[in-house]
């Protein structure tokens, strides 16, 4: 018997609605941003993507955690089109969101911007990180490693206040299982420099020091599986996978989705989903 039957999927990057980008936007960050989509814009389909997320639905999981990306320049309007979007995908008490970078393209390092994502991002309402959501015997922690960077930077920050609310929440949750969920990826490697996770060794110690039980990330376009250290020499395990709306073509592997459940006994299976001669289908079965 499970506690929870969790989906995880990542880097939808819906597309472009009008008005995402113009003029004004001619010196900034999403000029470079548009540039590099249109090389890889048609690796990125919306018909995969309605696919992918019906074969979530078809397999009715009692969560879904997005980790990020949903957007492409961050513009107000794709913001908007994306709030539409999870209203689809699903309730917001069943739909848990973590920001991406490109969510955060330009602007000020502020959670306001997230603020009609609101209802996913956590059950207080309200654009903050981080929240954990507890569900059944399970409690989702949701991280938001997502922040305006200089040019040719992809990468993220969690920052001492969202590191130390981390630290707090584990702790006040320690008898549950904790899933902490960010954009990131906080293994080393996993991702170029200027893609990293700049504090991630503060990450890594949070859960050094407290323990977790899982971490979901995406950022990296590709399947991940990895372990951090957790206390007294205990491993958590790390999963991170492909964007759910790619083709599989060039280097980018196809989409995926992963049906992580977790049992009474806090044992984890995960049952990787995705694209496979154009349809989706069980692509493979594993134990953590």
């Amino acid at each position: 018997m499970s506690y929870l039957r969790l989906a995880h999927l990542s880097d939808p990057h819906l597309p472009i609605p009008d008005g995402a980008y113009g003029w004004r936007d001619l010196f900034s960050k999403r000029t470079l941003s548009r540039i590099a989509w249109r090389r890889k814009h048609r690796e990125h389909d919306p018909a995969v993507l309605s696919a992918l997320i019906a074969d979530v639905h078809a397999q009715a999981p009692d969560h879904i955690a997005i980790t990020g990306d949903l957007t492409n320049f961050a513009a107000p309007v794709e913001v908007e089109a994306a709030r539409a979007w999870l209203t689809l995908v699903g309730a917001p008490r069943d739909v848990t969101v973590s920001p991406g970078n490109h969510d955060a393209l330009v602007g000020i390092a502020d959670h306001a911007r997230f603020a009609p994502w609101a209802p996913w991002l956590g059950d207080s309402g309200e654009a903050v990180f981080p929240q954990a959501r507890v569900r059944g015997g399970v409690v989702v922690i949701n991280l938001c490693s997502a922040t305006p960077t200089a040019l040719h930077s992809a990468g993220g920050t969690l920052g001492a206040a969202q590191l130390a609310r981390l630290d707090a929440l584990l702790g006040e949750h320690a008898d549950a299982f904790r899933v902490v969920m960010l954009h990131h990826p906080p293994i080393v490697g996993a991702v170029v420099g200027r893609k990293k996770l700049a504090d991630q060794a503060a990450f890594r110690a949070v859960l050094a020091r407290r323990g977790a039980d899982l971490v979901l990330h995406g950022h990296a376009h590709r399947s991940l599986v990895g372990a951090l250290p957790g206390p007294d020499g205990a491993s958590i395990p790390v999963l991170g996978v492909p964007s759910a709306s790619a083709r599989g073509e060039r280097r980018h592997p196809a989409a995926r989705w992963h049906l992580i459940e977790i049992g009474e006994d806090r044992s984890v299976r995960v049952t990787a989903r995705g694209l496979e001669g154009g349809a989706m289908a069980e692509l493979g079965r594993y134990s953590l």
